[in-house]
């Protein structure tokens, strides 16, 4: 299943994808039992984890009805996939070929900050380029949906508490992250972690460590790699975070980026994000997830 938080006739609601189109989940309404109150915001997803299950049992059995009530996608306005995260969790330094661009040891433990839960865009929102900085870069990145309350949870059950996966850009101005040994400056400027387009569900991806990973800046490729190439695999990773916090339904991972940053070249070579620039992340099975680059002037 493949969900999408996205605005229509200026109304916020949730929906599926299904072939380029969206069905708002109003629609399967009418074929829902009286009893049955399904979703309205995406945390009622994690909330009433039986929702799933019956929405896709109406899927099935009235797909062509509710094909006649689908919205194109270019009509919509696509929101955040997940857009009030209680936190949001990111893996530095996860590819070793990344690790080894950047001239950074290759870690012997998760590297682990954070951004602002504020922080997250949507799919085709453009992204402000901060004032402050002069260097801002890429990533494309994993983002893991925490579906269910972890704690201490063993590698072996990790994914269990996975609601689903989106892809992610976690972007970065390197001028800012690098002026302490603490990264979040840099790291979370306005929308600087767009997600989506689409929560998909664990169903459809049977191992996130086994999908092809992509950038393109401009319709040109920049990085492509393989989430095989971790250094701490999604299960290590919630395994490991489990043991030092609480991780509630709603929380959002992201698992690090591949090498071919702007970070990682040459530094004569290195031109960064500019106004008017397109980054694409496209993760296999979760889609393409675009964002434009603007001045902070006509944001």
């Amino acid at each position: 299943m493949k969900y999408v938080h996205f605005s229509y006739q200026q109304q916020p609601q949730i929906g599926i994808a299904l072939d380029n189109v969206i069905v708002p989940m109003s629609a399967l309404q009418r074929f829902a039992s009286s009893s049955l109150s399904l979703p309205v915001i995406i945390d009622d997803l994690w909330s009433q984890p039986e929702l799933h299950t019956q929405i896709q049992h109406i899927l099935e059995q009235h797909t062509t009805e509710l094909m006649n009530q689908a919205i194109a996608e270019q009509d919509i306005e696509w929101l955040p996939i997940v857009p009030n995260p209680g936190k949001v969790i990111c893996i530095g330094l996860n590819y070793r070929r990344h690790a080894e661009e950047t001239n950074a040891p290759i870690p012997q433990t998760p590297v682990v900050f954070s951004k602002f839960s504020d922080v997250v865009a949507g799919h085709l929102q453009s992204v402000p380029l901060p004032q402050s900085s002069t260097q801002v870069d890429y990533e494309a990145e994993l983002c893991i949906v925490i579906g269910k309350q972890a704690s201490g949870v063993s590698t072996e059950d990790a994914l269990d508490y996975v609601f689903g996966y989106c892809a992610a850009n976690d972007v970065s101005a390197r001028d800012l992250q690098m002026l302490t040994s603490q990264w979040l400056l840099g790291k979370t400027c306005p929308r600087f972690a767009p997600i989506g387009p689409y929560l998909v569900t664990t169903d459809e991806v049977s191992d996130p460590n086994q999908l092809q990973i992509s950038a393109y800046l401009n319709g040109e490729q920049v990085q492509h790699s393989n989430t095989s190439d971790m250094i701490f695999d999604c299960r290590y990773i919630i395994h490991y975070l489990s043991q030092h916090m609480v991780l509630h339904p709603g929380d959002i991972i992201l698992t690090g980026t591949p090498e071919g940053v702007i970070l990682g070249q040459p530094e004569q070579d290195r031109v960064w994000l500019t106004s008017g620039d397109q980054v694409t992340i496209e993760i296999e099975k979760l889609g393409r997830l675009s964002n434009t680059f603007v001045s902070a002037e006509q944001h």
